[in-house]
């Protein structure tokens, strides 16, 4: 049994890195195990902000309630991934021994769990989120754009939750223990679509 995320030598992402990664991602799903013993899994937007990773779910959801304060959890974040044929490596015609394999990458981080119905640290959570999207459009819009009895009754449908990071992994599986010739014919093949250029983008050159 581990608690780790398995992460092969050559596959490795390093902490500044992983934590990129999860900043541009800026989505996560938060795994937490109530008292019964159940795991709860809830999609979310993200923010790293101090050490800590923060974002709210619906109040709605009854995920927030299950949370046992203070207790260990995970956060998932994932990036691109892309089916990889055998077909496509140099290898192929040289040998023919090649399987079909799966690339992708991924952050794990794990730490304790809180859960925030305050309003004012939602206003803060949320404003920040909405900066952090809008900041590139040529006319983003702010929370206060919207009236504020609006905005505060958003707010009361939302239930904060922040985890404080205390370990980060990172792993990006992208053909690095393949051949330069196999690495080539996997970013051609995958080059052409919005999900194979990300991947594309990604692979080792």
């Amino acid at each position: 049994m581990t608690d780790r995320l398995y992460v092969p030598r050559f596959n490795a992402v390093d902490d500044d890195k992983a934590l990129l990664m999860v900043t541009e991602i800026a989505t996560a799903q938060l795994v937490t195990v109530a008292e019964d013993g159940r795991a709860d899994a809830t999609f979310l937007p993200v923010l790293l902000r101090d050490g800590e990773l923060i974002g709210h779910v619906a109040r709605a959801n009854g995920h927030w309630q299950r949370i046992v304060e203070g207790s260990p959890a995970l956060a998932i974040v994932t990036g691109p991934d892309a089916y990889v044929s055998p077909g496509w490596y140099a290898t192929k015609a040289e040998h023919g021994r090649v399987v079909p394999t799966w690339n992708y990458s991924a952050v794990h981080l794990r730490g304790t769990v809180h859960v925030h119905d305050d309003a004012d640290w939602l206003r803060t959570m949320v404003t920040a989120l909405t900066d952090r999207h809008e900041a590139a459009r040529d006319e983003p819009w702010a929370v206060t754009d919207a009236p504020e009895k609006y905005v505060a009754g958003q707010l009361r449908a939302i239930v904060g939750v922040s985890l404080t990071i205390e370990t980060v992994e990172g792993k990006a599986k992208l053909s690095q223990n393949r051949s330069a010739e196999d690495v080539a014919g996997v970013v051609a093949a995958l080059a052409g679509t919005p999900v194979g250029d990300q991947m594309a983008a990604l692979q080792p050159r």
